[in-house]
């Protein structure tokens, strides 16, 4: 499949409001596309790598040549390209992968150009593609939507699309619960506190958020893999987690959990010290032996022969206190009438004693609900306490995708001691549609310099900032960055030197710490 063709559909998606449309294009696109082709095209239209981080900046970007008059770029040429630049290391590296990005944008035509740089840099953004995935595949197989959306949930939408399109509907009886086959993990909407969730949800588990990394834990006899949220494999990575899974008393089950440091306390360490260890590769004996990761699970999606996915919450947790010993479950309350005070005051203090005990907030299951792989389900709520700065618009860059001609991620900073600003990071998240008309023109007015997509701006603007937490980076001055940083809101009832300080942030991720 021709690049030009897909930059094509993710620009006429990304235009148009109606979900039918967006669904029809889809189809569409599937159905000129190649069994081959599905590894890529569906991460390129979710603004995805298959890749990864790959090591491209905006300075490999700037300057590019003049577009190709004709499209000659194939999905599959492209991805091999990036995938032999994403493996140049050494002295030189950055200037090799400078001159392999210019000569694969020499080759674009100016929409590819325009494509292949959101993609790049990560503005290529649609907004839930992979449900609108599912739909087109299912309209472009004549394949039947519901059991479409129950074989991705089970294979993964890659898989599946590859599938449906070499062999047709049948193939998706190929597709169920296997233990060593990952499955896309449940997920949590937001709600605004425990009391607003449980109320939702009626008869439901309040259990502990743990701030650590999801895993999906499979065990067929002596054989154990295991799989992070995005179904990669990390078995290697975790010779503590494989011994916890073969000393449970079941020699074939799913396990769904997360992985986490831990003090001598029991109390959880800061995620970057999570991340650090489970993201070694080399010597991975002597990272154990530094920082063991500890296991905590919360759901079971099979034991022996049998597939629990479609079984309540209750039932299947049930399942999981009979194999799992309480020390490697998720702490909980249940509450059968969300409308007995006894049971309110139980859950306000099961979110108190949660907090103190350092994990980042709870998440509230309904106990008739079943394991809806790969999908956001109503029937769990994830609740966290909201953490806010007030912090001060310093430059921001151009947008791609549909930001096209918008200024979109704004670099974020605090006041410091001197009167100054010091960065803290950037977002380009939380920011709707008139948001970001109205921030260009604003931006606009205040711009003291333009260069390449950056627009640094008088410090003048104060914007509200919500946050998960406070992480170590040496990218900026005060050593510090925030986590999952959003957009709340602008601030125009307050002026700059209202803006919070550098220090106020330092002692927020101080009492952070003490906290946990």
């Amino acid at each position: 499949m021709l690049l030009a063709h897909l930059a094509r559909v993710s620009q006429e998606v990304a235009a148009t409001s109606a979900r039918s449309r967006k669904v029809a294009l889809l189809a569409g696109l599937f159905r000129e596309a190649a069994p081959e082709d599905v590894p890529v095209v569906i991460p390129y239209l979710a603004g995805r790598l298959p890749q990864g981080r790959i090591g491209i900046g905006w300075n490999a970007l700037r300057d590019p040549a003049p577009p190709a008059e004709q499209a000659v770029l194939t999905v599959r040429g492209v991805d091999a390209g990036l995938t032999a630049l994403s493996r140049i290391t050494g002295t030189g590296a950055q200037a090799e992968r400078r001159r392999l990005v210019q000569q694969l944008l020499a080759t674009a035509t100016e929409p590819e150009q325009r494509f292949l740089t959101g993609l790049l840099t990560g503005e290529v953004r649609q907004g839930a593609l992979d449900a609108l995935a599912v739909e087109g595949l299912a309209a472009a197989t004549d394949a039947p939507p519901a059991d479409v959306r129950r074989a991705v949930m089970l294979g993964g939408l890659q898989d599946v699309a590859r599938a449906l399109l070499a062999d047709g509907p049948d193939a998706l009886a190929g597709f169920r619960l296997t233990v060593g086959r990952p499955v896309g993990p449940m997920l949590a909407h937001s709600a605004k506190s425990p009391a607003e969730a449980v109320e939702k949800l009626g008869t439901c588990a309040v259990e502990e958020k743990l701030d650590g990394i999801r895993v999906q834990v499979h065990r067929d006899g002596d054989d154990v893999h295991i799989h992070t949220r995005t179904l990669d494999e990390v078995t290697d990575r975790l010779p503590e987690v494989v011994e916890a899974a073969r000393a449970l008393p079941a020699t074939r089950f799913v396990l769904d959990g997360e992985v986490i440091a831990l003090d001598a306390d029991g109390r959880p360490l800061p995620f970057q010290r999570t991340a650090g260890r489970f993201g070694s590769r080399v010597d991975v004996a002597a990272a154990q032996a530094a920082l063991p990761l500890s296991p905590v699970f919360f759901d079971i999606l099979a034991a022996d022969d049998r597939d629990l996915m479609d079984l309540p919450f209750a039932d299947r947790h049930a399942e999981l206190a009979r194999i799992v010993p309480e020390p490697m479950r998720v702490r909980r309350v249940v509450v059968q009438d969300p409308a007995d005070p006894a049971a309110q005051e139980a859950v306000a203090e099961f979110w108190a004693a949660t907090l103190r005990r350092g994990h980042e907030g709870v998440v509230v299951k309904a106990l008739d609900a079943p394991y809806s792989a790969g999908r956001r389900g109503a029937s769990w709520l994830k609740v966290k306490p909201v953490r806010t700065l007030d912090l001060v618009v310093l430059a921001a860059e151009w947008g791609h995708g549909r930001r096209a001609g918008k200024l979109s991620n704004l670099h974020l900073g605090a006041r410091g001691p001197d009167g100054s600003f010091v960065m803290l990071g950037k977002t380009f998240k939380g920011l709707t549609d008139a948001t970001l008309t109205w921030q260009t023109e604003r931006l606009r007015e205040l711009t003291v310099e333009e260069r390449g997509h950056v627009v640094t701006v008088r410090p003048e603007l104060v914007v509200e900032i919500a946050y998960d937490g406070l992480q170590s980076s040496t990218r900026y001055p005060a050593g510090v960055t925030l986590r999952f940083a959003r957009v709340v809101r602008y601030r125009e009832d307050k002026r700059p030197e209202e803006a919070d300080t550098v220090q106020d942030v330092l002692a927020a991720r101080s009492a952070n710490n003490d906290a946990s």
